[in-house]
């Protein structure tokens, strides 16, 4: 959506429900941070295979005073668990769903300390829309009804999943009526009690426990000490920009190491360069696997971004495809979010605690089991993540606000919006350009992209040339993630949402 007039504000979400439910907050007075907490929680109720409470948070802040943020809401291991016990369990890796892959949810938490850095609206005003969604219903969107079928297998074989998702024995189907009533019960819980409920509590006592029936190690003091982290945000400089996104435990290094690539001598990277391009995304990608982890043990950011390519063999699952939700939201009085809310893979850890309505995140199965490794499983560490917020400034003032899923894909999309972005493109137009990334080296250790089927036939040769396979997919297939872009011109917005997704773009006009 584009507009010359001057604005109130704008939000783009991966759901028209949750941009909505933004959009009104923004219309009726709210700033970015509270339409932010709206949409994400709505996103919890309308797109559950990518997004849930029980899920971990990053986002970048920009408040009035021009200051940007970093908000870490990623949770941690239990503390009762030890390395020694999951390679007993599981050998050399982690399995990539089950109970041993459910890190404590900071999700909820993060909300709360988006609320109290910079909300005007009250808590329970967040939850509202969420709860209504829970309640009443809506239509089953379709990446969930797709998601249903993909998963059934595994899913459906979990009692609160299969009550919920797959009522008569069946996936439902896109435009179904999705019914949640024990999510709405815990998040009226929520409303009236703080997030605070979520940790301590009944009910936190209630998930933790139908989690521990199935064998989790989460304790309640697990859940209780849990608070989320502001800190710097990792920066760098790009075709004029100053690039701001997410340090460790994030994959926000990978971006800056992927744009310095660019700028160090790159000619045309989303065409002729387009094998260099992905030379250096797989790079990035190799130095993740090796050195990200939680950056209370692993290395900074800037050391990530200036770091020498590890040598030897450093293999990630390419299974894990990061289902995600990304959200941007910008006010005219200065308040703007990129933020990210996750359950990892679809639908986490294939587990809802029938209780609570909530679906777990996974995110524990991106910890190694590798002792020599930074990333290393340790009792109450965050493991290393996919997700990243992204902000950009041009003459210190807010250029871009973009936010994107898409698993550790994610720097690869950002680059490829940023790329675009720069040489002039309209967030309609970058949101939706052909896409490709550079998959993670599995156990074949092949070197594979994924690659939509309209890219560009010079940008295609040159990355087969490179060295790579190429696995072509449709046009606006949704394994190469769901983007948001607001572009900002003073008091006038631009923005898109993704066509890969379920997602709109407004601009609330003032």
């Amino acid at each position: 959506m584009t507009t010359d007039q001057r604005a109130r504000g704008a939000i783009s979400t991966s759901h028209h429900l949750a941009t909505e439910a933004g959009a009104a907050v923004i219309e009726a007075g709210g700033n970015a941070v509270d339409a932010a907490i709206t949409a994400a929680a709505a996103l919890c109720v309308v797109y559950p295979n990518n997004v849930a409470l029980g899920g971990d948070l990053v986002a970048l802040v920009r408040s009035p005073d021009g200051a940007v943020h970093f908000l870490n809401a990623t949770g941690r291991s239990p503390s009762g668990l030890t390395l020694a016990a999951l390679r007993e369990r599981h050998g050399d890796a982690l399995p990539l769903r089950g109970i041993d892959t459910v890190t404590v949810p900071g999700g909820v938490r993060g909300w709360r300390a988006l609320h109290d850095f910079g909300a005007s609206r009250t808590w329970a005003e967040h939850l509202a829309p969420a709860t209504a969604f829970a309640e009443t219903g809506h239509p089953t969107a379709r990446s969930v009804a797709a998601a249903l079928v993909e998963e059934q297998a595994s899913l459906a074989q979990d009692p609160g999943a299969r009550a919920v998702f797959y009522p008569n024995g069946t996936p439902l189907a896109a435009g179904e009526q999705l019914m949640q009533p024990a999510l709405a019960a815990t998040l009226r819980t929520l409303a009236e009690q703080g997030s605070d409920a979520f940790y301590s509590g009944d009910l936190a006592r209630a998930w933790i426990s139908g989690l521990r029936e199935i064998g989790s190690q989460i304790t309640p003091e697990d859940a209780a000490a849990f608070e989320p982290e502001w800190a710097e945000a990792l920066a760098g400089d790009f075709a004029g920009h100053r690039v701001l996104t997410g340090p460790p435990n994030t994959s926000g290094f990978m971006l800056l190491r992927a744009l310095n690539a660019v700028a160090a001598g790159i000619e045309d990277p989303l065409g002729a360069g387009a094998g260099a391009l992905a030379a250096a995304f797989h790079d990035a990608n190799t130095v993740r696997a090796a050195l990200l982890a939680d950056p209370d043990v692993g290395p900074s950011g800037q050391t990530l971004v200036d770091a020498d390519v590890p040598a030897g063999e450093h293999v990630a699952d390419p299974k894990r495809s990061g289902d995600t939700v990304g959200l941007s939201t910008v006010t005219a009085d200065g308040w703007a979010v990129s933020l990210i809310n996750s359950v990892y893979c679809s639908f986490g850890a294939h587990i809802l605690e029938p209780r609570t309505g909530v679906i777990f995140q996974n995110r524990g199965t991106s910890f190694s089991l590798d002792p020599s490794l930074p990333n290393a499983f340790a009792p109450n560490q965050r493991p290393r993540h996919t997700l990243m917020p992204v902000m950009v400034l041009r003459d210190g003032e807010l250029a871009w606000v973009p936010s994107t899923m898409g698993g550790s894909a994610q720097p690869q999309i950002h680059t490829q919006l940023l790329l675009r972005s720069t040489d002039g493109a309209i967030p309609h137009d970058a949101t939706h350009a052909p896409r490709w990334i550079v998959d993670e080296v599995g156990g074949d250790r092949r070197l594979t992209v994924t690659i939509e089927e309209d890219v560009p036939v010079v940008a295609r040769d040159a990355i087969a040339a490179a060295g790579f396979t190429l696995n072509i997919v449709p046009r606006f297939s949704e394994d190469l993630g769901h983007s948001n872009l607001i572009r900002v011109r003073g008091q006038a917005f631009d923005a898109a949402s993704d066509p890969r997704s379920d997602g709109s773009a407004i601009v609330v006009d003032a």
